[in-house]
């Protein structure tokens, strides 16, 4: 019986931790959405700076002529 024991304890506490181990897979889902929402606006940015300084479309920010 002490078997059976031992199984259902190492079953929760792997249970405990897949689980705090999905909160913080979510979490940091949610945080690199924000992330890259942010990092796009500023790519938008300093392409709009650039232009309005004078020079082209960054290529990056170019469609390739084939789309």
């Amino acid at each position: 019986m002490a078997d059976l024991t031992d199984l259902e304890e190492q079953i929760a506490h792997l249970t405990r931790t897949v689980e705090e181990l999905s909160d913080v897979v979510a979490r940091q889902e949610a945080e690199l959405a924000v992330a890259g929402r942010r990092l796009a606006l500023l790519m938008e940015r300093e392409a709009s700076r650039e232009f309005d300084a004078g020079g082209s479309v960054p290529l990056a920010d170019q469609k390739p002529p084939h789309w």
